[in-house]
């Protein structure tokens, strides 16, 4: 019953359980303990299936192509003021379009900044939102920030990222042309975007809790989406939502990964499928490119 990480699939429902507040930390360990191999605990199993992101690098932040920066941000409707990771090639010809890269459940860690400065590389301005600004940002690790991310106020938080989209809309740099791209809450997040934003250009949803079928009908931006082949968890309303979104006549991608898990482009992890994030990625751009208006 192993997937394609060697792990039992079973292990890794339970660890989709925990990082998604389903079952506790004490629940998980009791739980796993049944499947663990001699002379492994639980908690070192836990510790294997938990990020480490210092083996996972794929753009220095110091790479001479990019400019880098934190910058803050208004959210009259949300928390107030908030603050995001910006990212743009180092050097700006013409005013590019731009993308809004929507973390998971955890606050902005350094894979989701990663992410960000790999859409610099390509060409595209990228910003990063922290939800986690008012409760002090990102603490660090994994487990602190989602208990922190479990504290805000979720109406809040779309606020917090519509805003982000009008900051990049309006930014100097920016043509106006503005995408979203989000991973497990950030998924979710960007095809809520697209829901309250008609004029977000393009949405691009990583394993993402789907709308409900009837917002379809709001949805003015093209959407693609990627869903994992393990992912009973997320996948169980896809199909009412695709639904909706034929029902509505909406332009939309949707990619099933087959073998792999959620969380399978976070390279950080176990979780990590190469072949499926390197193709869903490369998809990604494309789209971004085409439907942004990136010029060459």
């Amino acid at each position: 019953m192993s997937d394609k990480t060697g792990l039992d699939s079973r292990v890794m429902r339970l660890f989709d359980g925990y990082v998604h507040g389903q079952i506790t930390r004490r629940e998980f360990l009791d739980r796993v303990a049944a499947f663990t191999a001699s002379g492994v605990t639980a908690a070192i199993l836990l510790k294997s299936l938990s990020p480490d992101y210092a083996l996972a690098q794929q753009v220095d932040p110091g790479d001479k192509s990019i400019s880098v920066s934190y910058k803050k941000y208004a959210s009259p409707q949300g928390a107030g003021v908030m603050q995001g990771y910006y990212v743009r090639p180092a050097v700006i010809q013409h005013k590019l379009p731009a993308v809004v890269v929507i973390h998971e459940n955890r606050g902005l860690n350094p894979y989701i900044e990663d992410v960000a400065r790999r859409l610099g590389i390509a060409g595209f301005i990228a910003f990063a939102p922290d939800a986690l600004t008012p409760l002090g940002g990102y603490p660090g690790n994994d487990d602190e920030g989602r208990a922190l991310q479990r504290q805000r106020d979720g109406v809040e938080m779309i606020e917090d990222f519509v805003a982000a989209a009008e900051f990049l809309q309006r930014h100097p740099d920016c043509t106006g042309k503005v995408g979203a791209v989000g991973f497990c809450f950030g998924g979710g997040m960007s095809m809520r975007l697209a829901v309250r934003l008609p004029d977000l250009a393009a949405a691009v949803a990583f394993y993402g809790r789907h709308p409900n079928a009837d917002e379809a009908e709001a949805i003015r931006a093209p959407l693609m989406l990627h869903h994992a082949g393990l992912d009973e968890r997320v996948n169980a309303s896809w199909p009412t939502f695709e639904k909706g979104l034929e029902a509505a006549g909406r332009n939309f991608t949707n990619y099933e990964y087959a073998d792999v898990n959620h969380g399978f482009h976070n390279d950080t992890t176990p979780r990590y499928d190469k072949a499926a994030a390197e193709l869903a990625w490369q998809r990604t751009v494309e789209f971004f490119t085409s439907h942004l208006g990136l010029d060459p």
